[in-house]
Formats: structure tokens, C-alpha cells, sequence
């Protein structure tokens, strides 16, 4: 009996594996869009539910109470779309002038959290 060795074609799967994972890093390192992980998209809603709602509404469009001066932003709106994640991430932990920063109550990977289910938003207003 032949025996085939699947060896080249199983290293290639592993390379291309490994080149799409280090890709993904390299473009989130690099401000580009956060991937959208079911599990990051359902703690950040809760996060966003406790702490953003109030403000930007449910669903972001910054609807919600206008406590803190100018209108809450709108974050499906194609203008925050365009932000990039690191600049997101900057404005949820530093906050802005009539938005808290929230550096001292959420962990980075609580803002990132937000951010990805803030995106995930945007996504589902497009389909």
C-alpha cells in the first residue's frame, strides 16, 4: 500500500492560518477596525447598557438624555464610522468636554469591548 504524506499541503494551512492571525493584530495595532467577536460584542453591550445608553441611546444614534450639555454623538453615523478605533478608544477613555473619561471605571479591554459592539452597531444599521 501507498503511503501519501499530507505534510506540504498541512504546513501551508498552518502558514496561512498564522499569516491571517498575525495580520489581524498587525491591523488592529495599526487603528484599523476592531473584529467582531460574538463574545467582546455581548460584554460590550452590557458595558455600553450601564454606562453609554443613558446618553447615546440603545442603539447609539445619541438619542438619550442630553445631561452633560451639547448632543451625545451619534455613534452609527457615517462621521463616526470614519474615527478610527484608536481614536474611539482615546475619546471613551479620556473623554471629551461634555463626556466623562472613563479611564478610571473601565479596563482597556472594557473599552475595547464597547468599541467593538459600538462598531458592531454600525454593521447592522448597513444591512
Amino acid at each position: 500500500m501507498e503511503r501519501r504524506s499530507y505534510q506540504p499541503m498541512g504546513f501551508l494551512h498552518l502558514m496561512t492560518a498564522c499569516a491571517l492571525l498575525i495580520g489581524s493584530h498587525v491591523m488592529a495595532a495599526a487603528g484599523g477596525s476592531v473584529a467582531m467577536d460574538r463574545t467582546e460584542v455581548a460584554r460590550g453591550k452590557q458595558i455600553f447598557a450601564k454606562y453609554c445608553a443613558g446618553c447615546h441611546g440603545s442603539q447609539g444614534k445619541g438619542d438619550g438624555y442630553q445631561l452633560l450639555g451639547p448632543s451625545p454623538a451619534n455613534l452609527i453615523s457615517p462621521t463616526t464610522e470614519e474615527r478610527s478605533d484608536d481614536d474611539l478608544l482615546r475619546t471613551i477613555h479620556e473623554g471629551k468636554p461634555n463626556m466623562p473619561a472613563w479611564k478610571h471605571r473601565l479596563s482597556r479591554q472594557d473599552s475595547r469591548d464597547v468599541l467593538t459592539y459600538i462598531r458592531s452597531l454600525s454593521a447592522v444599521q448597513r444591512k
